[in-house]
């Protein structure tokens, strides 16, 4: 197992990759069901006992996908009462600046932490 220390200049650059696509593959949320949590789950799964910062930023993807994805079910539930649609537009652009956000963190080898996120993996 690769020892990284936690610092820019001193992750390599194939854990700050394989952070970065952990963050992105969040990505596939909006292509397909659960895409969301399933992407970066699969690769840091993959990935989490090869690189310290894979495993850190991988769980990090994870929760504030979790997160979204209660926030998401919530906006649906308040469709009924016409707040719903713009907070469901609200959450999707959100959603979208945060995940590209910690995609570039992480690939500069900085550790990111996603506001508003509940840690359901610690």
């Amino acid at each position: 197992m690769n020892q990284e220390i936690e610092t820019s200049g001193n992750i390599d650059k194939d854990a700050r990759t394989w952070a970065m696509i952990c963050h992105l593959m969040a990505l596939s949320g909006y292509v397909l069901p659960f895409g969301n949590i399933l992407g970066p789950l699969i690769v840091w799964a993959i990935k989490k006992d090869e690189h310290p910062f894979v495993d850190d930023q991988g769980k990090e993807a994870i929760n504030f996908q979790l997160t979204m994805t209660l926030a998401f079910i919530v906006a649906c539930l308040l469709i009924f009462v016409l707040i719903g649609v713009p907070l469901l537009v609200a959450l999707a652009i959100f959603d979208l600046v945060m995940i590209v956000v910690a995609a570039v963190k992480a690939n500069d080898g900085n550790r990111y932490r996603y506001p508003a996120t509940i840690r359901f993996f610690k």
